[in-house]
């Protein structure tokens, strides 16, 4: 396979991300696996001789997208071949993995197939493809990925900035009925320990100062530690926050039945582990959820947020919630709403209910109607949207502490995020870009804040109350 174009330049690679932290995670990755073969990043599929679809399966009218994207790379393909020049296109993830031969059925225009366990094999698909006209991976393999994978270059590591995700684990063992994760990404592994230290190491060492521990059900980690005993969660953040340079630590995506006691004590201990925590709840209708396989009722649900906000004082949560869900009656969803106003979020995410073909609930016929749904998601986007307001206007008078990604559009502003992962911005010198600045919080901007920095160093002022509007 040859990695140098006519014109002697190196071989381009375009990526386009579908869906979530984990799809982002994976993307950085096949550009690692193929930079050794000297694939350079394009930014654009108009400069690249390779386009990878990193695609998602969760929402709606998911594969329809990629459809219709590589119906435009056709057209793109198609004006290569008249120019004579190649154009490789390749889909990956949990479409992928999902569709297997059936996408290039409906897209012939496609040379590899390749599912999110096996996109180490991306090198030899593309080989295979060359030689064979196509090559299609949707297996599980069953080799572990993670020691396939070609590790990032300090120049990468450097060129995606200061916050960096890491995979933890991978998988779900819990099958709600509306999820394809178990199907596209298989059951729960969790990597070693020492992995982990390895490749936090090696981004702490080329400028990285916060990580987000990501998994699709992060709070089951039980990978293997330095003593040979299985660690949870809490016990490989604790042990990650005494590893130099790394000023703050996340995790995402955590299921309610895997809150375990080592995961409450580490948000009382740990000052790196910032106060916020994505805890999707689905529904707040017990009938709800017991139809979604959730294993959890509103009340378990309250009781964890009980036990965190017990722990420390100032965390704050997101979730995600299906509105229309089958079945689902004005009851339920009025359910829904009421644990919505008596949790308090800071950010949440919503959505209508969408089939996933080879879910259980998509054979459920009792349907609601679309426009019952996008009546009830207005409601409940509006009640979500004014607490986010509210949680936003709070920070407003108060000194919050904010780590410095990058130079801001407007010249001369910097931006950063506080411990919520809101936008801050504050003019001042690039200088602070990788480093925890206190900053007085002076007005808003949609959804960013404007401040100034605090110097001389501030007494700091308590972080955000998170919003409760009952109990």
């Amino acid at each position: 396979m040859t990695l140098v174009r006519s014109d002697g330049q190196r071989k381009r690679v375009f990526i386009r991300t579908y869906g979530c932290q984990m799809n982002v995670y994976d993307s950085d990755r096949m550009a690692d696996v193929l930079r050794p073969l000297g694939y350079a990043l394009a930014a654009s599929p108009a400069d690249a001789d390779l386009v990878v679809l990193n695609t998602c399966h969760i929402r709606e009218h998911a594969s329809e997208k990629v459809y219709s994207e590589l119906g435009r790379l056709r057209d793109e393909k198609r004006q290569r071949r008249v120019e004579g020049r190649d154009l490789t296109i390749a889909v990956a993830g949990c479409v992928a993995q999902a569709e297997g031969e059936e996408i290039v059925r409906r897209a012939p225009v496609v040379d590899v197939v390749v599912g999110p366990q096996s996109y180490h094999h991306l090198p030899e698909l593309l080989k295979r493809a060359a030689h064979e006209g196509r090559a299609i991976e949707t297996e599980f393999p069953a080799e572990d990925k993670f020691g396939f994978l070609a590790q990032p270059k300090p120049e990468a590591i450097r060129a995606r900035g200061i916050s960096a995700f890491v995979t933890v684990q991978e998988g779900c063992d819990k099958f709600c009925t509306f999820c394809v994760v178990p199907y596209t990404r298989g059951a729960e592994v969790s990597r070693p320990v020492a992995k982990i230290v390895d490749d936090v190491k090696r981004l702490a060492d080329h400028g990285v100062r916060e990580l987000t521990l990501i998994g699709q059900n992060v709070n089951a980690y039980h990978g293997e530690g330095p003593d040979g005993k299985s660690w949870p969660l809490g016990k490989l953040l604790e042990h990650l926050s005494q590893l130099p340079g790394i000023a703050r630590l996340r995790y995402s995506t955590s299921h309610p039945r895997d809150v375990d006691d080592s995961l409450i004590a580490a948000h009382r201990d740990l000052p790196a582990l910032m106060p916020f925590v994505h805890l999707p709840v689905q529904s707040g209708s017990d009938r709800i959820l017991a139809a979604m396989n959730r294993k959890h009722t509103a009340d378990d649900y309250r009781e964890v947020i009980d036990r965190f906000r017990a722990a420390r004082q100032d965390i704050a949560f997101s979730s995600d919630f299906i509105v229309g869900f089958p079945g689902e009656t004005e009851q339920d969803f009025r359910a829904t709403l009421a644990l919505v106003a008596q949790i308090g979020y800071a950010a949440a995410y919503s959505f209508k209910y969408s089939a996933r073909p080879g879910t259980p609930a998509a054979d459920v016929q009792e349907a609601v109607s679309l426009a019952e749904m996008d009546q009830r998601l207005e409601r409940l986007q509006e009640l979500i949207d004014s607490q986010q307001s509210a949680f936003n206007e709070a920070a407003i008078g108060t000194t919050v502490d904010v780590l410095f990604e990058r130079e801001a559009r407007n010249p001369g502003q910097i931006v950063g995020r506080t411990a919520y992962l809101q936008p801050a911005h504050v003019m001042a010198s690039p200088d602070i870009i990788g480093q925890v600045v206190p900053v007085r919080i002076d007005s808003l901007e949609r959804y960013s804040l404007l401040g100034e920095l605090v110097t001389p160093e501030p007494v700091r002022a308590s972080a955000l109350s998170p919003i409760a509007t009952g109990a």
